[in-house]
């Protein structure tokens, strides 16, 4: 698969222990098997040990270890990290139920992995965010974000943060969501598009009427084996203690071509539905309340602001990697989506 593979693994070996918080999720899974494959052996904090088995064959026998903890709780956290030279939190949500706040999880859960990564005596440190971490974000998710980079770096300062945009691969819950979706409704959702439409009265093009502006919300989508190869390759590089990463891809796209792209990928022809976010937040007043929500208020207010990396922010160049192409991928796991084909009936 591209950009999976690892070219190094120098400073891993089977004397180092890493310790990975939410490695049993998207990125962890991803992470957890270049771990392995460089001998390091590999304890697994997460919530529900028996959904974690599947990364025990990533390894050999005993190397990885699924072990229960709860973010929240100091003293089951500081057992996880105990011995390890490495820490990686990789723990975060989308949406909030119960006590799963963004607060608990994105601030109070990452300083409680940190302090307790320091006070085991970790070299290194290494922290998820995301790409809309920022205090004066729209979004509660942004803020919190942030404010949980601030709390790791108060406790760890040499921690090392990636900042990704939308994160895609096999499991991802963006393309998979909307090729989904593409299956049982006649449109897909262009989010962002303008509220008055532009409407043309003459010239070349003579009258028209221009539903979606610029397309939309704009992102910066990144693979997740990447994503992984950048965690673990910093592990490796002295220079990038108490550095911040913003991990994009090679290409920036509005909401309106990343939906023409699902429809390439998958070959279907649906129509594109403009929808202005002053619409998609009422939506999402219903939304919210799914089991697995489709859209939040929260997500909407994400959305008012473009998804893509800071003009001077350090990259996956910055680590000697290539961003891989959505195109390059994308087709490797939405091939299901397609209509299926239909054989001739022979007499």
């Amino acid at each position: 698969m591209p950009g999976f593979s690892s070219t190094s693994t120098k400073g891993l070996s089977s004397t180092d222990r890493v310790t990975v918080i939410g490695g049993s999720g998207f990125v962890g899974r991803h992470l957890v098997r270049l771990l392995a494959k460089s001998g390091a052996d590999v304890r697994v904090g997460v919530r529900d040990v028996e959904a974690a088995l599947f990364l025990k064959p990533y390894g050999d026998v005993g190397q990885i270890v699924p072990w229960q903890i709860d973010i929240n709780d100091p003293a089951q956290v500081a057992t996880a990290v105990h011995g390890a030279n490495v820490v990686v939190n990789l723990v975060g949500i989308l949406y909030e139920r119960g006590l799963r706040t963004f607060e608990r999880i994105h601030v109070h859960g990452s300083a409680n992995v940190a302090k307790a990564a320091a006070e085991a005596g970790a070299d290194r440190f290494l922290h998820m965010s995301a790409l809309g971490a920022d205090p004066g974000s729209l979004a509660l998710y942004g803020r919190t974000k942030y404010a949980g980079e601030e709390a790791v770096k108060a406790v760890f300062p040499r921690a090392t943060i990636f900042r990704p945009s939308v994160i895609f691969g096999p499991e991802d819950n963006f393309f998979n969501m909307f090729a989904g979706m593409m299956r049982v409704l006649p449109a897909l959702p262009v989010m962002g598009a303008p509220l008055m439409p532009k409407v043309s009265l003459g010239g070349a093009d003579g009258f028209g009427i221009d539903w979606f502006g610029d397309g939309g919300c704009k992102f910066q989508p990144v693979y997740v084996g990447d994503v992984a190869q950048a965690m673990f390759d910093s592990i490796s590089r002295p220079e990038t203690c108490g550095e911040t990463y913003e991990l994009g891809g090679p290409q920036v796209y509005s909401f309106k071509e990343l939906m023409e792209l699902i429809l390439r990928v998958t070959e279907r022809k649906r129509l594109l539905l403009p929808m202005p976010l002053i619409v998609a937040s009422f939506e999402a007043l219903l939304l919210q309340f799914l089991p697995k929500p489709l859209l939040t208020p929260d997500q909407v207010a994400l959305m008012k602001r473009d998804n893509v990396l800071s003009e001077d922010a350090q990259g996956l160049t910055a680590l000697d990697l290539q961003p891989t192409p959505a195109e390059a991928v994308l087709p490797t796991y939405l091939h299901r989506f397609r209509t299926p084909v239909r054989s001739k009936a022979h007499g």
